[in-house]
């Protein structure tokens, strides 16, 4: 057979074949049917948005359809619950979120230990929150922001996305680090503590990026800087909290999780199907437009950060005093 006609069949039949080669690889290693992700979130949030997100790569890779199951509530617990209930098979997993971080200890009657039960399976996103103020606001720099608060304690009203939100633990731990007392007020929802901050009725607020940007660039709010160690990309010249609080670092990540008694062999498969996703140019591009990075991590490495962040958040959970049930 001529070489350059043999190197053509060869490409066609792999082209043609490269839908079914994941399946065959994983055939014993995933429950066949469907892939249930639960979305412990409302439609439209950015758990429900990244998991749609990868949901065609993943499809094509592991040879499985895909459902999107929501179950939001409890913050995020009713989602998680499902999942730590499920068979471990492989079959369902969890939109796993920072929220179920702080939640481990928020929470003082869960019926499920989120480290203990969750095995965490790939990460997703991962980015940084923005401190925000009104641009009347008299402090332009995080410097002058401690400054004044220090010198007007329990005068600056602090907003969040609700009691025990990843944007109001933020605040408690800037709190505990920098030193300084705020009130907080609680919204239902991030939509309406930033139309208050824009108003000028609050002063201050901790967010996403992705809800946040619009506002940041026509001048609404103030941006005084991000919580991640580095800049953000997508708001240049914002400098990280850490260059004035050292050590001060919170990010938003997303990742998926099974029940604990899944399979490693199982585990090892969506990892790398996840991780071969994320590495996908137009995935990894619009990630980036919603204010993160991939987060290309192990099953092992991110155990290990997520155990991290659940310390972290219980220490600014117990300053803060927060509880929900």
């Amino acid at each position: 057979m001529n070489l350059v006609r043999r190197n053509v069949l060869s490409l066609s039949i792999g082209a043609a074949a490269w839908p079914l080669l994941p399946r065959l690889a994983t055939a014993d290693s995933l429950a066949q049917g469907p892939i249930h992700i639960v979305v412990a979130f409302p439609p439209g949030a950015v758990g429900d948005v990244v998991a749609r997100l990868i949901e065609p790569s993943l499809q094509q890779r592991l040879g499985q359809p895909i459902v999107i199951d929501h179950r939001p509530g409890a913050g995020g617990n009713v989602g998680a619950e499902a999942v730590v209930k499920a068979r471990p098979d492989g079959g369902t997993l969890l939109v796993a979120a920072s929220n179920n971080a702080i939640n481990a200890t928020l929470y003082k009657n869960l019926p499920f230990d989120f480290t203990r039960d969750i095995a965490m399976v790939a990460g997703i996103m991962q980015g940084p929150l923005v401190m925000l103020t009104n641009p009347s606001f008299a402090a332009k720099s995080v410097a002058e922001f401690i400054s004044y608060a220090k010198a007007n304690p329990g005068k600056i009203n602090m907003a969040s996305a609700g009691n025990g939100t990843t944007p109001h633990l933020a605040g408690e731990l800037f709190q505990m680090m920098a030193g300084v007392s705020m009130v907080h007020v609680p919204y239902r929802g991030n939509g309406a503590a930033l139309a208050d901050l824009v108003a000028g009725r609050v002063q201050l607020l901790f967010t996403n990026v992705i809800d946040s940007i619009g506002f940041i660039r026509d001048g609404r709010l103030r941006a005084l800087a991000v919580t991640s160690l580095n800049p953000s990309p997508v708001l240049p010249g914002i400098p990280p909290l850490a260059s004035v609080v050292p050590g001060y670092e919170v990010s938003l990540w997303l990742g998926l999780g099974a029940p604990k008694a899944t399979p490693a062999g199982t585990i090892a498969v969506l990892n790398k199907a996840v991780n071969a996703s994320l590495a996908e140019p137009a995935i990894a591009n619009r990630i980036r437009d919603l204010g993160g990075e991939p987060m290309i991590m192990s099953p092992r490495e991110l155990d290990a950060f997520v155990a991290a962040d659940t310390q972290k958040w219980a220490k600014a959970v117990k300053f803060s005093g927060a509880k929900v049930d």
